[in-house]
């Protein structure tokens, strides 16, 4: 997964995402919408060819902050999952 800032302000960033499949963006989009300081959350295809996924998140507090917090407990989530599986 590649992932580059394409604007940032205080409030809000946009970000592109390439090589990866758009359920991950998905994941981490429902991780940040369960934060009660993030306003806005939205994940779009840009196009289907380049296979360009854009991302844009508003935030009360410090949007690329969020977005660390919500992809590392997406990666915690699918570990715990992970090891559910295996057990049962």
């Amino acid at each position: 997964m590649n992932a580059q800032v394409i604007s940032s302000e205080a409030k809000e960033i946009s970000i592109s995402v390439t090589e990866t499949d758009i359920g991950v963006l998905y994941i981490i989009q429902h991780e940040l919408l369960k934060a009660s300081n993030v306003d806005f959350a939205g994940v779009i295809v840009k196009h289907p060819l380049t296979n360009e996924c854009w991302m844009r998140i508003n935030s009360s507090t410090k949007p690329l902050t969020e977005v660390k917090k919500s992809a590392d407990s997406a990666i915690k989530w699918l570990k715990s999952s992970k090891n559910y599986l295996i057990q049962n």
